[in-house]
């Protein structure tokens, strides 16, 4: 396999994992909380690497992130409960707080290993190429195309399986308790699934771009539709083309492939914005100047003005 198409692989991956979840984040209004989330897991990727003795294998950094994760979100929840602050001050003071320790700790005590904050933060996907996945004594590929993969059928699968539970709840979460569907449990399901996926793409592609493809091109699919289904077509579509179109952008122009396809991504939901059917600034603005029109063509026979 080239190396360009590892590269645009492992992007498109990252497109397709993050999509069935962030649809479901932009229609809950938790994208504060996804960004919160990619920063504050930070603890939980030490804490598999101490209790593991100082191995970067992926599973036990997926299970530390998704417990941080999980943690994140309870802290939040119980501090917003208690009526003293608003959700999102709740958020700023949870994700700071963890996020800060993580980054105490590994420049205490990992300095001299592969847990740089530049690679939690940013990433480089361009060098995803160069890092195998070994099973045993066998090269089988390039991780992440292997991770991002897996990440991506796990999240897929919990939205085809759990689609109707999901879907009550997310805009009715009382209907969905009574209907017996436990709108709590898929809450903190979801919350997980969005700590393993930020913690699957880090080394790839950074916190920063998962964060874009975790709210983007849902937000950018939301102003195109209100049907949940097209919703996460058109959610996957979009991460998929700015995957394409800002890799191209970025060989032709020899710059960042993760700052040109964030770029794209930013163009496509300005452009959705501009043209949407659903209060698109220039769509509306038709619509406008079409009812001025209609509502003057009786007074223009009339000869008024």
């Amino acid at each position: 396999m080239s190396v360009d198409a590892i590269i645009l692989g492992t992007a498109i991956l990252v497109a397709l994992a993050t999509a069935p979840l962030g649809v479901f984040l932009v229609l809950r209004r938790l994208g504060l909380m996804a960004d919160a989330i990619s920063h504050a897991v930070l603890p939980g990727i030490v804490l598999a690497f101490w209790l593991t003795g100082g191995s970067y294998s992926t599973l036990p950094n997926l299970l530390g992130a998704a417990f941080v994760g999980l943690l994140t979100v309870t802290l939040v929840e119980l501090l917003a409960k208690t009526g003293r602050v608003r959700g999102d001050t709740a958020i700023g003071l949870v994700f700071p707080a963890l996020f800060s320790f993580g980054v105490l700790a590994v420049s205490l005590y990992y300095q001299n290993v592969h847990l740089d904050l530049d690679a939690v933060l940013y990433g480089e996907i361009a060098y995803t190429p160069f890092n195998d996945f070994i099973v045993g004594d066998r090269n089988v590929g390039p991780a992440s195309l292997w991770i991002l993969g897996a990440l991506a059928l796990v999240n897929f699968a919990f939205v085809g399986l759990l689609y109707k539970e999901l879907k009550v709840s997310t805009f009715d979460a009382s209907l969905a308790a009574s209907l017996g569907f436990a709108p709590a449990l898929l809450h903190y399901l979801l919350m997980a699934l969005v700590s393993m996926t930020t913690v699957g793409a880090f080394e790839a592609v950074g916190a920063i771009l998962v964060i874009a493809f975790l709210i983007v091109p849902a937000a950018t699919a939301y102003l195109l539709t209100r049907r949940l289904s097209r919703m996460l077509l058109l959610t996957v579509l979009v991460g998929a083309v700015a995957c394409v179109v800002g890799y191209a952008a970025a060989i032709f122009v020899d710059a960042s492939i993760s700052g040109a396809i964030a770029t794209v991504l930013g163009l496509q939901f300005a452009l959705a914005a501009l043209l949407s059917p659903h209060g698109g600034v220039l769509t509306t603005l038709v619509r406008r100047r079409a009812g001025w029109q209609a509502k003057s063509r009786p007074e223009k026979r009339a000869g008024l003005h």
